[in-house]
């Protein structure tokens, strides 16, 4: 299978890369660092006006009409920017109504990919399409693990969270349910990603309940993996630039240090790691897109295990080839290794996730 971006593919991605340059330069991003809440609505706007909450929505619906493997190209540059936010579930939002049985009014019979249902918590996300309604997610522990915090990440800036329980049932807080929840949050200090605010809850109330069908919280959760793993590209792609521009410079015994074998080992193992992960992350994305294909939620699954060791093990290495350098504050390498820890935690458990992929072959 050919995974060479198409020329639309790479003019999207360029696109993507200047508004992120433009609007989410690190340097300006990391001063919102440690903040209660670390989105700009005006940034946040500019990013659905762009397309990027609206990419998958059908045309019908004023989305852009195009699929989850363009999606992949828009997110892993977010990914690569450390784009604050619940990018991913405000994507996801947008685009539940096209699921079927998703609405109030769904069908039955309808296939995937139409557009079925209004009415009710599918109604209340369509805002999340241009921008004006920030959504976030979270995946509620099983009650059988027990003692299981609840955090959930941008609390203060959310206006719908949208709940995956047990028995692969969503549900959505708005309005007087999301304040509940605000008030008896505990915000959590020094988070393990300074620009992912995090906030201890206690309990959860059970929200409006978005469609009866265990399919829809299955679309979710492939799409999320794919989506949360091109991010996880995109981070170990910029962790491999910044080892490989960081090497160029940096000098010893007279030689960049580039030129030692030992460097450009760990800078080509960082390289491969990104394209394999990029290729399984390009293939969930094509299969969950056409029915029938492949197993869509165990590719998704491989191809989120792939990209979170990926930009993992990138971000480690990166930090090893700035030396002392990398692990002072100023250096942002830890910013890509905090973001990636987050990101794999969205996922669940890692072994729990390669055990799945196991069972299916």
């Amino acid at each position: 299978m050919d995974f060479v971006l198409s020329e639309d593919q790479e003019a999207l991605a360029d696109l993507i890369r200047v508004i992120v340059a433009g609007r989410f330069p690190l340097e300006r991003t990391r001063r919102a660092e440690d903040a209660r809440q670390v989105v700009d609505t005006d940034d946040w706007a500019a990013l659905g006006e762009a397309g990027v909450f609206s990419l998958t929505v059908p045309e019908v619906r004023g989305g852009v009409g195009l699929g989850l493997a363009d999606a992949a190209v828009v997110f892993e540059e977010l990914g690569r920017g450390l784009v604050p936010g619940p990018l991913v579930a405000s994507h996801l939002a947008a685009a539940v109504a096209t699921v079927p049985n998703a609405g109030a009014g769904a069908g039955a019979g309808a296939g995937a990919g139409a557009v079925v249902g209004d009415g009710g918590a599918v109604d209340g996300l369509r805002a999340a399409s241009d921008g004006s309604l920030i959504v976030g997610s979270l995946r509620v522990p099983d009650p059988s693990a027990g003692g299981v915090p609840i955090l959930v990440e941008h609390l203060d800036s959310i206006g719908a969270l949208v709940i995956v329980g047990p028995g692969d049932r969503l549900s959505v807080l708005f309005g007087p349910d999301l304040e509940e929840v605000r008030s008896r949050s505990l915000p959590v200090e020094h988070p393990l990603d300074p620009l992912t605010p995090v906030s201890l809850v206690d309990a959860l109330p059970q929200g409006e309940a978005l469609g009866g069908d265990p399919e829809i919280a299955r679309w979710w959760t492939t799409r999320a993996r794919v989506l949360v793993a091109a991010s996880c590209v995109g981070i170990a792609g910029a962790a491999c630039d910044l080892a490989v521009d960081y090497a160029k410079e940096r000098h010893q015994f007279g030689r960049p240090i580039g030129s030692f074998q030992a460097v450009k080992h760990l800078c080509a193992e960082m390289l491969v790691r990104t394209e394999v992960a990029r290729a399984a992350v390009h293939a969930a994305a094509v299969t969950a897109d056409q029915e029938g294909v492949d197993d869509a939620e165990r590719l998704a699954a491989g191809a989120a295990l792939l990209a979170a060791e990926a930009a993992d093990l990138n971000s480690k290495t990166a930090l090893q080839v700035h030396g002392g350098m990398g692990f002072t504050w100023d250096v942002p390498v830890h910013l890509y290794l905090m973001r990636t820890r987050v990101l794999s935690a969205s996922l669940g458990p890692l072994d729990t996730l390669a055990a799945s992929v196991a069972a299916r072959y």
